[in-house]
């Protein structure tokens, strides 16, 4: 299949990559961020997190960070809800996209949120409803679609389930999130195929963490599958709390040299994310995980 022309970049760094950081990273950190992310050309931000501070203490001031971003026209800023009282933070926040989470895999379903895959998505039909009357976009996750920490492989039929779930509620966007990591080229395919034969490819998102250093490969593999929006995250921030030693997301300048490199449009300034993504990891004091940020910005230093 030829590759896509232009691909949409969801920049989720942060809300996916802050919201495990020990150490509270400042507002103001946060509110500049996202506008230096904004101003860079991104298409979507995941910028807060409407859940409760005793679970997510990070995201204990998304109220606040949303109130005090600069919004860029035609940007989409989107937010974490995984129940009504969040989708009513999200409404008074502004929020441009509201964003659900279920799983492919029982298992994660039960030790993650105790209840059943069925169950889980059954409570997100009232937020749905809700934020479409409040003519809000909505995005739907499928957690572990490549692979779980507990229960090992998860079946294919397993995610197409979810992703059919999510049509019948009318979702705007589904994200197939290999969410620990262990997803290889020929498994992404496998189920990018199958999750296209019920969902248009065009209402689809890749969602890769780079655990095992597959994130680019599985990233072109789900280029060739039809798949033109990507999530990502400056200096490769982030990572999943339910799985030991799973590394953070793909990093945002890693696949934006890969998609220069392919002569794929995303209508992000690169030059300017690199800068981001070194400052973001100064502020952090450790250095970030994109190879590609790591050797432009030392390059430049020399």
């Amino acid at each position: 299949m030829a590759l896509p022309s232009r691909v949409k970049i969801v920049e989720v760094s942060p809300r996916d990559g802050l919201q495990n950081e020990k150490e509270f990273v400042p507002t103001d950190i946060k509110v500049e961020l996202v506008d230096r992310l904004s101003a860079a050309g991104f298409p979507n931000v995941e910028a807060a997190s409407f859940v409760s501070p005793k679970w997510v203490p990070q995201m204990a001031d998304g109220a606040d960070v949303m109130a005090r971003i600069q919004r860029r026209p035609g940007t989409i800023y989107s937010v974490l809800t995984p129940n009504m009282k969040g989708f009513e933070g999200a409404l008074a926040a502004g929020a441009d996209e509201i964003v659900i989470f279920g799983a492919a895999s029982e298992a994660f379903s039960q030790k993650n949120i105790n209840c059943s895959i069925a169950e889980s998505i059954a409570r997100f039909e009232p937020v749905v409803q809700a934020a479409r009357e409040a003519g809000i976009r909505v995005r739907g996750s499928i957690s572990c679609a490549l692979g779980c920490p507990y229960q090992g492989e998860v079946p294919v039929e397993a995610v197409v389930d979810v992703a059919q779930r999510y049509l019948a509620m009318q979702v705007d966007e589904i994200d197939v999130a290999d969410t620990i990591g262990v997803g290889t080229p020929k498994r992404v395919r496998e189920v990018m195929t199958a999750v296209t034969r019920v969902v248009d490819p065009a209402r689809i998102s890749g969602h890769f963490h780079d655990t095992y250093g597959q994130a680019l490969a599985n990233i072109l593999a789900a280029l060739e599958s039809g798949i033109s929006i990507f999530h990502t995250s400056v200096a490769g921030l982030g990572g999943c709390p339910y799985a030991k030693g799973a590394t953070g997301n793909v990093a945002t300048e890693d696949v934006l040299y890969m998609l220069r490199g392919l002569d794929i449009e995303t209508g992000v300034d690169f030059d300017a994310v690199v800068d981001i993504g070194q400052w973001m990891s100064s502020h952090l004091n450790r250095k970030g995980s994109s190879r590609a940020g790591n050797a432009i910005a030392a390059k430049r230093a020399a």
